[in-house]
């Protein structure tokens, strides 16, 4: 596991891009040959109505400036994680 601080030198020495004004929703980076950053795309929109954007006009920014953004092969990747298992029985 690694810090903050150290993720960001990865990122950096990688030359990956980062999306600006989310570093409380970066959680890490892919492993492999080709690293980028990962974002929790929950805690994306969640920064972003509490700068005061509403909670679906904040959804449809991300959706459509963001994640529908591909700027080459470092863009981030956005993760939505499980908050609860289902059982389907």
């Amino acid at each position: 596991m690694i810090d903050k601080e150290h993720l960001m030198e990865i990122l950096a020495e990688e030359e990956c891009l980062t999306a600006d004004g989310f570093d409380e929703a970066l959680v890490g980076c892919t492993y492999g040959a080709d690293v980028v950053a990962v974002y929790d795309i929950n805690k994306m929109i969640e920064i972003l109505v509490e700068e005061g954007m509403d909670y679906d006009d904040a959804v449809e920014h991300i959706d459509y400036n963001i994640v529908g953004a591909y700027i080459g092969e470092k863009t981030p990747q956005y993760i939505n994680f499980v908050t609860q298992e289902v059982y389907n029985g």
